[in-house]
């Protein structure tokens, strides 16, 4: 894994994204990376970016030559590539199982159901094909998922809590999720931690 250490990491982003989430995970991986900002304006769409990032947006890391994109696998890749830090269960443990299923639940039906509620739509026109379920079933589901407690996968915190924990907070901040006790206290948990406080810090310096 100390080669890793050796290949150059950038992190493309706008504190405005998504990509707080990523920086989160970097921070909680604490090895060096380069931040590369880009605008709203255009800087996402040039020539040069949309062959990191076809869709032309953010957060995208390239890590020597290689290039991920998208939320959840870019954290679930860092956790694997640093498997020293701890930061996801090891492959032959059961709670490997848990940490896939909740992580790929926010990148999926959670994230569907809180646009969904963002924009106005309304899921319970077309329960049968919308694979994310109702509002209402993620949110019982969410509760499941911190219930085991106090992380995800117990004691142990993943990168799997860095995307499930900014999730809440966030669907918390703009109302696509109720401020139930139970989310509260788990987002206090993760929002506590010096990496997340330092990725914070971070991104607000941005975008001031």
């Amino acid at each position: 894994m100390m080669q890793n250490n050796t290949k150059e990491l950038i992190f493309y982003t706008n504190p405005e994204s998504r990509a707080r989430i990523v920086r989160r995970m970097l921070e909680e991986v604490g090895v060096p990376y380069t931040t590369k900002v880009l605008n709203y304006k255009g800087e996402m769409k040039t020539p040069e970016y949309l062959k990191i990032n076809p869709l032309g947006k953010v957060p995208a890391i390239q890590h020597g030559d290689l290039v991920v994109t998208e939320t959840a696998a870019i954290c679930a890749y860092l956790a694997d590539q640093f498997a020293e830090k701890n930061l996801a269960p090891p492959i032959d443990s059961p709670q490997r199982g848990t940490y896939y299923r909740w992580l790929f639940f926010a990148a999926g039906p959670l994230e569907m159901a809180t646009t969904a509620k963002a924009c106005g739509w309304n899921l319970d026109e077309n329960r049968q094909m919308i694979g994310s379920g109702t509002h209402d079933d993620i949110v019982a589901a969410l509760e499941l998922a911190i219930s085991k407690g106090p992380f995800i996968c117990g004691e142990q915190f993943t990168a799997a809590d860095v995307y499930v924990g900014s999730h809440i907070s966030w669907g918390m901040h703009f109302k696509t999720l109720e401020e139930r006790p139970s989310f509260k206290s788990y987002v206090e948990r993760i929002e506590a931690r010096p990496a997340a406080q330092r990725a914070t810090a971070l991104d607000d310096e941005l975008s001031n």
